[in-house]
Order: C-alpha cells, then structure tokens, then sequence
C-alpha cells in the first residue's frame, strides 16, 4: 500500500465511523490536525500512531490493509458469530449469501 492509498483507505474508515477527523484526533491523544494531515498525505503516522488509529477505528492492521473489506468491524463481527454455527446452520447461511450476491 503506498502512501496515497494509506491516506484514502483511513479516510474511508473514518468516514463509516461517522467522526469527523478532529474528533478522531483529539480522541486518540493527538493535536487536532493530525488525522487531517494523514489523510491530505502531508504526514505518516508512527507504528505507535498507527495502532492508536487501529484501535479507535476498532479494527486490526490486517483489517486496515484490507482494502476489498469495506466494513472491516462488522466483517469481524460476523465472523465470529459465524465460528459459532455448526455445518448445517453454515450451509444454510452460505445459500443465503449465495442468493445475496448473484
């Protein structure tokens, strides 16, 4: 990922969370530009940085990187409800996504 698609990619995030970029900067401890800068491509964040960014978002930095994912915390989310299912239910689920995406 180069920097302009990091800078896209937490803009995205941002946005679905329904923050504006001060708040998120002021959130995680940050002056109130900070987030701006990232996503206008002036500045990178710190590893730190970027797990503070990651843990506000609540999302993994595998989740972050994984731009096909749109909505990584609800992915997440449904992933683990679905780790719960036995065969049957799975099938069952997987036949309505199936019908969901044709």
């Amino acid at each position: 990922m180069i920097e302009k698609e990091f800078s896209l990619r937490l803009a995205q995030l941002r946005n679905e969370k329904g923050v504006s970029a001060r708040d998120m900067s002021l959130s995680i401890g940050q002056n109130a530009s900070y987030i701006n800068n990232i996503e206008n491509g002036k500045a990178l964040p710190s590893m730190t940085g970027f797990f503070y960014i990651c843990e506000y978002l609540n999302i993994t930095p595998k989740e972050f990187f994984d731009t096909e994912a749109k909505k990584p915390e609800k992915l997440r989310v449904i992933m683990e409800n679905l780790k719960k299912l036995d065969d049957s239910q799975l099938e069952n689920i997987s036949a309505i996504i199936k019908g969901l995406v044709k």
